[in-house]
């Protein structure tokens, strides 16, 4: 199914490197905003720094892929001290194809993580890439109609937690 997460975590800070180590996961494509972090926030949400230096203490390899523009992405991830792509066009191939040559980690080896069904999920398995989903870190506001829209009729595909460590 082109919908289904391989994985499922109520936070990204929920991803260890042990769990990585053991699904052979040498490197993470991740979303930013309400994966990272709150929509239109410059700052890492509570823990994010701590889980990315943990990541990076562990070997693991990662890259931002945004849909978002470089005045958004940019100070974010140097904030966090990793590359980025921006302007992915997720969930097309072209994003998760850049940051595959950064990593230099061949695509069996990556897991993309993101918290919306229909870009970074569907992204994962139309690249063929094992996809984590994270849950929200918040609903968006009302401002933001469409987000809250997709957020409704991606329920019937949101995964259960994975039980495993």
């Amino acid at each position: 199914m082109l919908f289904k997460a391989d994985f499922a975590f109520g936070s990204v800070r929920d991803i260890s490197v042990a769990f990585l180590k053991k699904h052979n996961i040498k490197g993470l494509l991740l979303d930013l905003d309400n994966t990272l972090t709150t929509h239109d926030n410059p700052v890492p949400a509570h823990g994010i720094k701590e889980w990315v230096d943990k990541m990076k203490k562990g070997g693991i390899g990662m890259v931002i892929v945004s849909n978002n523009h470089p005045p958004r992405v940019k100070p974010f991830a140097d904030k966090l001290g990793i590359d980025y792509i921006c302007e992915g066009k997720k969930p097309l191939s072209n994003g998760f194809n850049r940051a595959q040559r950064l990593l230099k980690i061949p695509f069996s080896k990556l897991a993309v993580v993101g918290d919306q069904i229909f870009t970074d999920m569907l992204g994962a398995n139309l690249k063929r890439i094992r996809g984590i989903f994270v849950y929200p870190i918040q609903l968006e506001d009302k401002d933001k109609r469409f987000l809250r829209f997709k957020r409704i009729i991606e329920k019937p595909f949101l995964p259960k937690l994975t039980k495993e460590i």
